[in-house]
């Protein structure tokens, strides 16, 4: 099937990652950490000064990665209310398309709620079309046509460059996927979400007997559009002794919501050593992890000392293999973090990782006394 027709039978099979929107408390304060620590620079702002009254916006990029950081000027708005109840978390997760209103159309007719529908924004530099829809908890997707716009962001954005000196770039590239945790029972019914409304399919599940430890247990599936360029995994809680990361996460967030996303990088060693040295926390893999690790997965490129030094963890699949690491979460509340991945070869997440993250982020459950 030609691109063109599969693009007119399917809108949502030649689709990106757009941008990722955070409401925050104060976005003049998460924009320079998220610069000074993860390596972004400032490409774009919207607020008083350019006619919007209700609200501030940083646009921050790094390679193909874009960041919008929120935050409300009034005390009682959808904003405000979202950083009350939720704490500083992502609220709209948006898909770049050829065709808005076709992509609207399709997720509406697989019974997609709607927040925003299509909807032209225009300035001097051209059009954008928009429009938005519900997911899980008060997540939302953004359906964003560029093609008719050349300007630096949007309309109603101006141009506001800035980097902050001394920032080690660590060379972060794009999404790689962004991972929802629901409630109870609930991960069927949104994967059976994406099946309907965007046309994805699954491309692995993990059950219980794969994800758990001594205490703590959860269930996983990844959806992913045709390209595996747009993949959502969908996490949710699974009976075990104690109470399981997603569990905490329910409990602080205040329902479900965006657990973290995972970012690609060519040179994860390389990386890993930039933002240590911009003060970015990582958690702690085991010191046995490593013990074994050869045995585990085989001739790698890297050398065992450095992924332990930096305590990195691999896994193989039959494609290749992949390298990852996770970040602390990135603000008071045990919510969202980060996850950096190199993938060589590998379409795996990690399961014969899992283990030994979880034995790591049930130490800091412990900490927390939430385990």
């Amino acid at each position: 099937m030609s691109t063109a027709t599969e693009a007119r039978s399917n809108p949502l099979a030649q689709i990106d990652w757009d941008y990722v929107e955070f409401y925050v408390g104060n976005a003049k304060q998460a924009a320079h950490y998220y610069m000074s620590a993860f390596g972004f620079d400032q490409r774009a702002y919207a607020g008083p000064e350019t006619g919007v009254r209700d609200r501030v916006s940083y646009v921050l990029e790094q390679n193909k990665l874009r960041f919008v950081l929120t935050a409300s000027l009034v005390p009682d708005d959808e904003i405000s209310r979202h950083v009350m109840l939720h704490g500083d978390g992502v609220k709209d997760v948006a898909i770049l398309v050829q065709d808005t209103k076709a992509a609207f159309d399709m997720a509406v007719a697989g019974g997609a709620r709607v927040v925003l529908p299509p909807t032209t924004i225009e300035d001097g530099l051209g059009k954008l079309v928009k429009a938005t829809i519900a997911t899980y908890g008060d997540t939302v997707h953004s359906f964003i046509q560029r093609d008719g716009y050349s300007g630096v962001f949007a309309p109603g954005f101006v141009e506001a460059r800035r980097t902050i000196p001394g920032t080690v770039k660590p060379q972060l590239q794009f999404l790689d996927h962004c991972v929802g945790n629901v409630g109870w029972g609930e991960m069927d019914s949104w994967g059976d979400f994406y099946a309907r409304v965007f046309g994805f399919s699954q491309l692995v599940s993990f059950d219980d007997k794969d994800i758990s430890t001594d205490y703590t247990a959860l269930r996983s599936k990844v959806m992913t559009d045709p390209r595996n360029q747009v993949k959502f995994p969908i996490n949710e809680p699974a009976q075990g002794k104690k109470k399981s990361q997603i569990e905490e996460y329910l409990d602080f967030y205040r329902g479900a919501g965006v657990q973290h996303m995972a970012i690609r990088t060519d040179d994860i060693v390389a990386t890993v050593r930039a933002l240590k040295a911009n003060g970015v926390e990582f958690l702690e893999t085991p010191e046995s992890y490593y013990d074994m690790l050869r045995d585990r997965v085989g001739q790698i490129d890297e050398a065992l000392e450095t992924l332990r030094e930096l305590r990195i963890l691999v896994d193989r699949d039959d494609l290749g293999y992949m390298l990852q690491i996770f970040t602390k979460p990135l603000q008071d509340r045990p919510t969202v973090f980060f996850e950096i991945i190199q993938r060589k070869g590998s379409l795996s997440f990690g399961k014969g990782n899992f283990k030994a993250l979880f034995v790591s982020i049930e130490r800091e459950q412990e900490k927390r006394g939430t385990l």
